[in-house]
């Protein structure tokens, strides 16, 4: 006769996983997809900072790569506003959408 607690007996059949530590799986295994932010040399970043500043001046639309430590976000728009103090831009995607990118963030820029 076998017993209950071994060969997938009552206790062997009855495992559960509790709703939080699914999530701290969940959470760990998503940690590890974390990537790290290149590293930008001196020319990429006046690279970056002259197409940001011709289209506050000139009115174009860029296309940004913003970083993301699991996906990286493109944007597309018009420089409208420089935050110097913060050190972010407003970029303009339509009539009433825009956001506040970091210039810190932005690892490409283009016209």
């Amino acid at each position: 006769m076998a017993s209950k607690l071994t060969a997938n007996g009552v206790y062997e059949g009855s495992r559960i996983i509790l709703p939080e530590h699914r999530e701290a799986y969940v959470k760990a295994m998503s940690e590890q997809e974390r990537r790290g932010k290149p590293v930008l040399d001196e020319q990429e970043l006046q690279l970056i900072e002259d197409v940001l500043m011709e289209s506050f001046h000139e009115h174009t639309t860029v296309t940004l790569t913003v970083f993301n430590p699991f996906d990286d976000e493109v944007l597309r728009g018009v420089v409208t506003a420089i935050d110097k103090p913060n050190r972010r831009i407003k970029l303009v995607r339509g009539a009433e959408d825009y956001s506040w990118p970091k210039i810190e963030e932005i690892i490409k820029a283009s016209i």
